[in-house]
């Protein structure tokens, strides 16, 4: 059967998941072609806040990988802009000049920010929060700037606020409304989540209009109409987003504030659909997730040519993403006339709770503190469900009952537990009696459930705990190390060694998973799994790690490279640094900065230089891209310093000389004060120590990012001695536990301060872990020098066209 020619143009969520559903009915009824505006395969545009917040890494919020689109045998052009579709010649035709052909398109060009057309708007430092690139911006600018003012009070502009919190920065939100979120919560909510808010560190400037934005070329402020002013060096634009419909009116299809699709999402133009946010229904563009996804379901089955209901609009949900606050709103939350409210107010606990009826309908609901009954009110929203012989309070407060308990043991099958992905409770019982799914992470696989938001995953939880009783234990519930297995890293390990096995894919072929080649996410991990197993027979696989790792070296958005020689507790002499200019003036390399952790970094670097570049500074690799020991950061000590009580400087090189290249989950640095000034900020690293008269006093999990965590003091000691080899157990216990990219601050939170004491106290586990550490150094080798020296991975890694 000759394939017809699908072209998708927008690699978001509503274009890509429409894609999963036409997979999902035949992989052989189209050759797919997907544009893409941004650089990076289809991700999480609603996890963005997470990764400005700090917990969750970009790679995290990857929906589908460059993989995917390899497997499904998709054409992927990303930074390409479709620009015009003629449908006389059914060509789509990009800002590249590329002209590929269509049977079908579908237009999923999403929405923009609205940028409010103040004065001033055009100003460096003022930014929206719609993108990868926005997010990258506004961590830029935290770095150099302290004052920031989000202008919009809603879902989006909170969300950016509290991210821009967790970065350091002063954060005033303004807003035009008298309370927050006013489209989606009421005015007793509004004030509740502004005064939870405000504790977290937030301002409000609220009933305020913004006039101008001045300063000369960057933002310094904001100017009100009504004469106030506020500083500020950073601005975020979230007012609000408005459909995406240039192409569609470049290429003459009917919109009004977006492109005018019909029940079944096709366009006035033959074989021409549009889905997402660009899209407009019934005079509505949906603008959240869960109403995209049932339209890609409509617009898969219509497109594959199979029978299915009309699509026939959505009711909304919200469910703010802010550390700490639960908020959640369905329907049509405002009373009066003909709709009654039940309220519950808990102000000693600052719970609130808010159901409105229409007659014996629930019509809408806000809940701001305890949100669990959101999902099971949502679903009784839209299935517009008689509430008649049900005691009315009993629908927010269930009694006589164990509360996560009773809600889902409440809710009928076809009821939904993640509305994003329309995963019901009984698809998940399904997966769990017939696929032998048995966590959250499973479910997750398995269904979709928990997949775009997370907020579902308490109900998935108790959903797995009602059906499977006993055998579902939630205190020790296994986390899958990728999508590709049902194993956890625990299991991993133990496979490994039981089995004996010594390569990454023997790994997947012997422990059943699910794809052949793995994911980006699986390859890395199995490979330092197998390392920290054996440690001294296995043979790294460079094409298992990240492309910093393969390279050794940290890649740069314009394709070139940073280097950072080690430089041993930051100490440096005359001959070192003069070889340092003389390769940067040989090499024009344009950049040449001190890091936060006393190293010169050379940025800049071409790729085909590498190789030379190490070989002139003649300087071990100072690991800056690895997930390994990266620095030790010492003050100058009780040689120089007149408050110093300890040699630092002695014992940060001791330090970065013993553990050097050593391979850890993720990346460590250590620091060395000789006083309690702790000049090296020894409070903020993952293993810090500080000189006290005659000790060594040492904290571990500390973590100086995104996500501040002062450090806990493990141990004094009196010895240099002592304090290598706490460290030498400590890191090695630290190997041997943790997950793959769980830094030393999250794995001490999980494990706990007091187990990992109780463990180090043993002298003889104290013994067998630094005796284990030492087979692991034994095999270090500095990769510079042993490619430098390999003439062959010179070629293949410095000398292949593609690679950067």
């Amino acid at each position: 059967m000759i394939k017809k020619k699908l072209v998708l143009v927008g690699n978001g969520m509503a274009g890509v998941r429409a894609i999963e559903e036409i997979l999902n009915v035949s992989e052989e009824l189209f050759e797919i072609t997907i544009f893409g505006s941004e650089p990076h395969p289809n991700y999480n545009r609603i996890l963005l806040s997470k990764v400005l917040q700090g917990d969750t890494k970009i790679k995290d919020i990857t929906l589908n990988d460059w993989e995917w689109y390899e497997e499904n045998n998709i054409t992927l052009y990303t930074g390409e802009t479709v620009t015009k579709i003629n449908p006389e010649m059914k060509v789509v035709i990009s800002d590249n000049g590329r002209v590929i052909p269509y049977d079908e398109v579908i237009i999923a060009t999403g929405s923009v920010p609205f940028m409010l057309p103040l004065p001033g708007a055009d100003k460096q430092g003022v930014t929206a929060f719609r993108d990868i690139k926005d997010t990258d911006v506004m961590v830029e600018a935290s770095k150099k700037y302290k004052k920031a003012a989000v202008i919009g009070g809603g879902l989006l502009g909170l969300e950016a606020a509290r991210g821009l919190l967790n970065l350091g920065m002063d954060v005033s939100v303004i807003h035009i409304a008298p309370t927050l979120m006013e489209r989606q919560l009421d005015e007793t909510a509004g004030r509740l989540l502004q005064k939870e808010l405000e504790t977290q560190g937030m301002k409000f400037l609220l009933e305020k209009s913004t006039e101008e934005i001045y300063g000369t070329n960057r933002v310094e402020g904001l100017k009100f109409k009504d004469g106030t002013h506020l500083e500020a060096d950073l601005v975020v634009m979230a007012v609000g987003i408005k459909p995406n419909i240039e192409l569609a009116k470049e290429s003459g299809l009917s919109v009004n504030r977006g492109i005018i699709v019909n029940d079944f999402l096709q366009t006035d133009l033959p074989h021409v659909y549009s889905v997402g946010e660009c899209a407009e229904h019934n005079g509505i563009p949906y603008g959240l997730v869960a109403p995209l996804y049932e339209q890609a379901k409509v617009l898969a089955s219509h497109i594959c040519g199979q029978e299915t209901a009309p699509y026939k609009g959505s009711v909304l949900s919200t469910q703010l993403k802010v550390s700490g606050v639960e908020v959640f709103s369905a329907g049509d939350f405002t009373e009066g006339e003909d709709k009654k409210a039940l309220k519950i107010f808990d102000e000693q606990d600052g719970i609130y709770k808010k159901i409105v009826f229409k007659g014996s309908k629930i019509v809408g609901a806000v809940l701001f503190g305890d949100s669990k009954e959101g999902n099971r009110l949502f679903s009784m929203i839209k299935k517009q469900a008689d509430i008649s012989d049900t005691e009315k309070i009993s629908i927010l407060q269930p009694i006589g009952e164990e509360a996560g308990a009773s809600l889902v043991a409440s809710m009928s099958a076809d009821e939904m537990i993640c509305g994003c992905n329309g995963v019901s409770k009984g698809a998940i019982i399904q997966a769990i009696q017939e696929k032998g799914c048995t966590s959250v992470d499973a479910i997750k696989a398995c269904t979709s459930a928990s997949r775009s938001c997370g907020g579902c995953k308490p109900l998935v939880a108790d959903v797995l705990q009602l059906t499977l009783g006993t055998e579902f234990d939630a205190t020790v519930q296994k986390e899958a190390i990728c999508e590709c297995t049902t194993l956890s890293r625990d299991e991993v390990v133990e496979g490994i060694k039981e089995k004996g096995l010594t390569h990454v894919r023997e790994v997947m072929n012997v422990l059943g998973w699910k794809t052949e080649e793995g994911c980006s996410k699986c390859r890395p991990a199995l490979n330092y799994y197998l390392g920290m197993v054996h440690p001294t027979e296995y043979e790294d696989e460079r094409e298992s790690r990240f492309v910093n790792e393969c390279m050794h070296a940290n890649i740069q958005k314009d394709g070139t490279y940073s280097v950072v020689p080690r430089m041993y507790g930051g100490v440096t002499n005359s001959k070192d640094l003069r070889r340092i200019a003389d390769v940067v003036d040989k090499y024009e390399i344009p950049l040449v900065k001190v890091t936060g952790g006393q190293r010169i970094d050379l940025f800049g670097v071409k790729k085909s230089d590498l190789p030379r570049v190490w070989q002139d500074l003649d300087m071990p690799s100072g690991y800056a891209y690895g997930k390994s020991l990266r620095t030790v950061k010492t003050c100058v000590g009780e040689q120089f310093c007149r408050f110093g009580t300890q040699d630092s400087m002695g014992l940060g090189i001791r330090l970065e000389k013993k553990f050097e290249g050593l391979q850890t989950p993720h990346k460590v640095k250590m620091a060395v004060s000789a006083c309690p000034r702790s000049c090296a900020e020894s409070g903020f690293k993952d293993i810090g120590f500080i000189g006290i008269e005659g000790s060594w006093e040492i904290y571990v999990g500390g973590n100086g990012g995104t996500h501040v965590r002062g450090g806990d003091l493990l141990y004094k000691v009196k010895t240099d001695q002592e304090a290598m080899e706490i460290t030498g157990a400590y890191l090695q216990y630290y190997r041997e536990t943790a997950n793959y990219l769980e830094r030393t601050s999250a794995w001490v939170d999980r494990v706990g301060l007091a187990h990992v004491q109780e463990v180090l106290d043993d002298n003889n586990k104290r013994k067998e872990l630094n005796a284990r550490m030492d087979d692991a150094l034994s095999v270090y080798k500095d990769p510079w020098k042993e490619i430098i020296e390999n003439e062959k991975t010179t070629k293949e890694l410095f000398e292949t066209v593609g690679m950067s």
